[in-house]
């Protein structure tokens, strides 16, 4: 039976804030145009940090620049928010985990098996450094699963001991949110989630559209 996960999101907030305390929380990001909106949200309730772990980025020099971009936007934003960088080994995490799927169209089996890489590593860090709850930003997208990251995520939650905030931060106009901030601080929004399967993917897309016009 599907979640209303922003309901979920909502109901365990109202909790804190009746607690009256910040709980740590550990963010899962995938880039700062896509975490932006998220952050300011989760800021009102949650002292975060952000955790970038996304071994999917096929190229090193666009996960470098998609890392660099997420610590220069919280020093714009004037936020005090850790990054804390995951490992970067896409050959011995991404591509064995996803061994197989290559031919998968985006969006299928693939992208399961990678949200479940990212949201795992998130969960292992969150129990690691004592957070509070983790979560992850990727539920921003349209073009991203929200079921699959949140059932993954409460998987993980059950796992590891450590709490995760549901959500389906797409909602209450989060999405064109991020947009605006995006656009207002120049952000880099690059056009595919970061694998070599999704840009090859994009590029037909691309060519095929304008062999249209």
């Amino acid at each position: 039976m599907k979640q209303n996960y922003d309901l979920l999101m909502e109901k365990e907030i109202q909790k804190i804030v009746n607690d009256g305390k910040k709980p740590k929380l550990l963010l899962h990001s995938c880039c700062a145009p896509c975490s932006c909106a998220v952050i300011e949200y989760l800021l009102q309730f949650f002292k975060v940090t952000v955790f970038f772990y996304n071994p999917n980025i096929t190229f090193e020099d666009e996960y470098k620049k998609r890392l660099n971009e997420q610590k220069e936007y919280h020093q714009r934003r004037g936020y005090d928010i850790e990054v804390i960088e995951g490992e970067y080994n896409p050959k011995g995490e991404f591509f064995d985990k996803v061994k197989g799927l290559e031919k998968i169209k985006e969006g299928g089996e693939r992208c399961h098996k990678c949200y479940g890489l990212r949201l795992e590593e998130t969960a292992i860090k969150a129990k690691e450094l004592g957070f509070d709850y983790f979560t992850s930003a990727l539920s921003i997208s349209p073009m991203k699963n929200s079921q699959w990251i949140n059932e993954l995520g409460e998987s993980f939650a059950r796992k590891y001991t450590v709490k995760f905030l549901n959500g389906d931060f797409k909602k209450k106009n989060r999405y064109l949110q991020s947009i605006n901030i995006s656009k207002e601080y120049n952000l880099y929004r690059q056009d595919y989630c970061g694998c070599i399967f999704s840009k090859v993917e994009r590029e037909k897309y691309y060519k095929l559209k304008n062999s249209q016009e």
